[in-house]
């Protein structure tokens, strides 16, 4: 009998002195990553940027195609905002679709080097509201493409092909096995 309550009391004590060990969880919160400290400020455009596209929607509310481009004249940024156009939704707050085409405009702020997308209804109708989203398109050329190669560049002509020499490695089995001890030549 005496056993177990001595066994009971020690795991109590042994509890409580992990429990001791334990810091306490301090009040304030885990720190946030800040997206503009990962970036370093050289990389950063100097200049105000503007972008505006001009695209289509399906019934689903996603662009279909980009009718128009007005760029800022700087290609990263024109590649970037290109991107998100094509796999931007485009629907009223709360959640319907009306079909048309519309505006998309990036506006980047070197001061606060932060990009302002906005929305603005051209033209309601006159799309195609079966057509398929851009995204979805590219996804499925992609997934159709998946084990091709890339053709060469169109600039760079293809160059001899260079010389390989295959050579058959000895058998695994054969490598492992010891080797006979060599004999002498009588």
């Amino acid at each position: 009998m005496r056993i177990p309550v001595l066994a009971a009391a020690l795991l109590l004590a042994a509890g409580t002195a992990a429990l001791a060990a334990t810091p306490a969880p301090s009040g304030t919160p885990p720190q946030r990553i800040d997206a503009l400290k990962l970036q370093p400020k050289s990389l950063a455009p100097k200049v105000a940027l503007h972008v505006e596209y001009t695209v289509e929607i399906n019934k689903l509310g996603q662009v279909a195609r980009v009718r128009t481009v007005k760029p800022s004249h700087n290609e990263a940024f024109d590649a970037k905002t290109y991107g998100n156009a094509l796999q931007a939704f485009i629907r009223t707050p709360d959640g319907q679709v009306v079909l048309g085409t519309y505006r998309l405009t990036y506006e980047y702020d070197p001061k606060t080097m932060r990009v302002r997308r906005d929305v603005a209804l051209v033209k309601a109708g006159g799309v195609d509201p079966e057509a398929k989203g851009a995204a979805t398109e590219m996804m499925e050329i992609a997934h159709r493409n998946r084990n091709r190669t890339m053709p060469p560049a169109a600039n760079q002509t293809p160059g001899p092909a260079p010389s390989v020499t295959i050579r058959r490695l000895p058998d695994l089995n054969q490598v492992m096995k010891p080797s006979p001890s060599p004999s002498p030549h009588t």
